[in-house]
């Protein structure tokens, strides 16, 4: 059953140019009594089967990590999202999202498990016909059978679609005759079921079902990776590999359809599984800075390391707020699309393609924190950092992977840009609209009317400045460039890292208000201290970031008149950021932990 409050939902996109109100705002505090117990168990299943042995997980040792998986199936949490009549949980997307997040902290376990439930699961789940479901997917919810995903050539990743592997249609008309190769694919070692990209006659790019043993189908040897070097990560070979032609998967010439709409999903959830890496290892190195003594005292007493840990925690809060605010967004949208008709699968994939900008900005940002998570834990470890034998130095190379996968940072910083300019021009979003008024408010007479003393006010009208200042870079981008805006990526990632910031901001704003108003700020201190330590920080980012843009396409008095307008709109009153800080730190360190 869904846990998402049925409330006014915005689109794609929309936030952008229309306010959220927190009432409307899911956050992790909103978990019901459920989805807590699947926390706490994902929590317990780490603790107790997969950390005590990551170490003969690294070493690869034979059996073990499909044995994991199966303990993991035993408890339903690789099945959570399939429908139960095909032997899953049937759960809503929040809780799906919520197992991706507190099994995150696995390391390469983390890896196998997100691979098996989303690009080895969900292609067959929501592309297979009623008997290739039948079929395969009660075995894969189970962990009976391990799924994997063949996309990736030696000479096509981030262009996928000029793959070269190649299906031909046998004489007698009973299979597709696979010849190519795939690599980089997890779990391709031990998978059961592969999903296979090819195109028929060279031409018609087609998904394939593939099982372990088909004639025709080697693998080649374990990759020795920089990290993640538990996962099972091979070569897939294809010399006259015969496939029946019931394992066609989806629409022939369709298979991009399949794998663009999968990753969609695919990134949220990998920004789920970071969130959750990154709680880990900010544990550990708190643990580490309370225990470790230089110049006769713990070197969490020092506010350099305090520093560290707080600019951690913040950046973890803020992308969870932002996270679960989209999830919620996604799971509302599946049961508008349900409740119209649609049948589960396509309900799916059209919510998660209506949130398509939302993550893509979360896989950037949730990798992105991971990656300061680890680098700045083993500064905090000092030497020890560097050492095998300390947890930190294992987290931040397994870190490092996950800004390349599920589409490059920069492909989804160049994504997010993109899809929302073809949605304006679709007229899906007014974004000219909101541009054009934003140049008339520069062109006019600032309204310096009477003070705001509503909660936050102040904060909701930094939240909408940042995005004035979003619509007066990209709107004067898009006038002066026209078609020439996609040659200009450096100019395009400056807009997503702005947009990205701001949406940042805006979740963090809204869970800190939704707090406040539950329990009272004093209570809510903690989560107020991050929220406008992150907030006061974005102001001078989504500056930085606009100058640049500006700087690289305007000139004369435009020039001078935007450089205004930014810094009108990215002005922000003082803040000290230095003992909001130094709260945050003092609360974990009372507490022991952050949160998890």
């Amino acid at each position: 059953m869904s846990t998402a409050t049925q409330t006014q939902v915005l689109k794609g996109g929309e936030w952008l140019i229309k306010p959220s109100l927190p009432q409307d705002t899911f956050t992790p505090e909103d978990f019901n009594e459920e989805q807590q117990m699947v926390k706490d168990m994902c929590h317990s299943f780490l603790d107790t089967e997969v950390l005590p042995i990551v170490a003969r997980i690294d070493k690869m040792e034979p059996g073990l990590m499909p044995s994991l998986m199966d303990k993991a199936g035993e408890l339903g949490l690789l099945g959570t999202s399939a429908p139960e009549e095909y032997g899953g949980l049937g759960k809503d997307f929040i809780t799906s999202t919520l197992v991706n997040e507190a099994l995150g902290g696995g390391h390469s376990f983390s890896v196998a498990v997100a691979a098996h439930t989303g690009i080895g699961t969900l292609p067959i789940l929501y592309f297979g016909t009623p008997e290739q479901k039948a079929k395969y997917i009660p075995k894969l919810a189970s962990g009976e059978w391990k799924g994997a995903y063949g996309l990736t050539e030696p000479n096509s990743g981030s262009d996928a679609l000029s793959a070269k592997t190649t299906a031909v249609l046998s004489a007698d008309g009973k299979h597709y005759i696979l010849n190519g190769q795939k690599c980089w694919i997890t779990n391709g070692g031990f998978a059961d079921v592969y999903t296979v990209f090819a195109k028929i006659d060279g031409k018609e790019f087609t998904g394939f079902i593939v099982e372990r043993g088909m004639e025709g189908f080697t693998q080649g040897s374990e990759e020795d990776k920089m990290g993640i070097k538990g996962s099972s990560t091979v070569q897939l070979y294809f010399q006259d590999c015969k496939v029946p032609v019931e394992n066609l998967l989806g629409e022939k010439g369709k298979g991009h359809v399949i794998a663009f709409n999968i990753l969609n999903i695919g990134r949220l959830k990998l920004a789920a599984a970071a969130i959750g890496g990154a709680k880990r290892t900010l544990n550990v190195s708190l643990q580490y800075a309370v225990t470790r003594e230089q110049f006769k005292q713990p070197i969490i007493n020092f506010g350099a390391i305090q520093h560290k840990l707080a600019e951690i925690a913040l950046r973890i809060w803020v992308q969870e707020s932002a996270l679960y605010r989209s999830a919620q967004w996604i799971e509302q949208k599946e049961q508008e699309l349900l409740t119209s008709g649609k049948p589960f699968n396509e309900a799916l994939l059209g919510a998660a393609e209506e949130y398509a900008i939302e993550c893509a900005m979360l896989k950037v940002d949730g990798s992105e924190v991971l990656d300061l998570a680890v680098d700045e834990g083993v500064q905090i470890h000092g030497g020890n950092g560097f050492s095998a034998e300390y947890e930190i130095s294992r987290a931040y190379r397994d870190s490092r992977i996950n800004r390349i996968y599920e589409g490059t940072n920069e492909i989804n910083r160049l994504l997010t840009v993109d899809m929302v300019l073809k949605r304006a021009m679709k007229g899906r979003l007014d974004i000219m609209g909101a541009a054009m008024g934003v140049q008339k408010e520069l062109m006019s007479i600032p309204d310096f009317g009477s003070e705001d003393d509503t909660p936050f006010a102040k904060e909701f009208k930094a939240i909408a400045n940042f995005k004035k200042a979003i619509m007066l870079v990209a709107g004067a981008a898009v006038q002066k460039l026209m078609m020439k805006i996609e040659q200009e990526q450096e100019i395009l990632m400056n807009v997503a890292d702005m947009a990205i910031q701001t949406f940042n901001a805006e979740s963090a704003l809204l869970r800190a208000a939704k707090l406040a108003e539950a329990k009272g700020e004093a209570a809510a201190q903690f989560e107020l201290d991050m929220m406008r330590t992150y907030l006061y920080d974005a102001a001078d980012n989504i500056n930085k970031f606009g100058k640049d843009a500006i700087n690289a396409f305007a000139d004369g008095d435009e020039h001078k008149m935007m450089l205004l307008g930014l810094k009108r709109f990215t002005k922000v009153e003082p803040f000290n950021s230095k003992e909001a800080r130094r709260r945050i730190v003092a609360k974990m360190r009372n507490d022991g932990k952050y949160p998890l």
